[in-house]
């Protein structure tokens, strides 16, 4: 798994690309804090090799917990750049930092 962060100058925005290794998934979407926690709205695309990737524009100057969901299944990124506790959850959830 790995994010991939790029920030814009002419917008206060950054370009965050999630990529996610799941040869044998169905579906792999991203939820979190910047999109109500909704797969519908964060599907990533299955590349041909086999890994999902999506790039999504991410308002700068805030941190997000985010997870992915990978047919049905919540799992953390394991390179985040921090991991919070959400009682909701009752779980760890990975954190973004821009």
């Amino acid at each position: 798994m790995a994010i991939a962060k790029k920030y814009l100058k002419s917008k206060p925005v950054c370009k965050v690309t999630f990529t996610v290794p799941a040869e044998e998934a169905k579906s792999v979407a991203v939820v979190g804090d910047f999109n109500n926690w909704s797969p519908k709205a964060s599907t990533l695309k299955k590349l041909k090799n086999g890994t999902f990737k999506g790039t999504f524009d991410l308002p700068k100057e805030n941190s997000f917990e985010f997870k992915y969901l990978v047919d049905g299944n919540y799992i953390n990124e394991t390179e985040a750049d921090r991991y919070q506790w959400n009682d909701y959850a009752g779980s760890e959830n990975a954190v973004l930092e821009l």
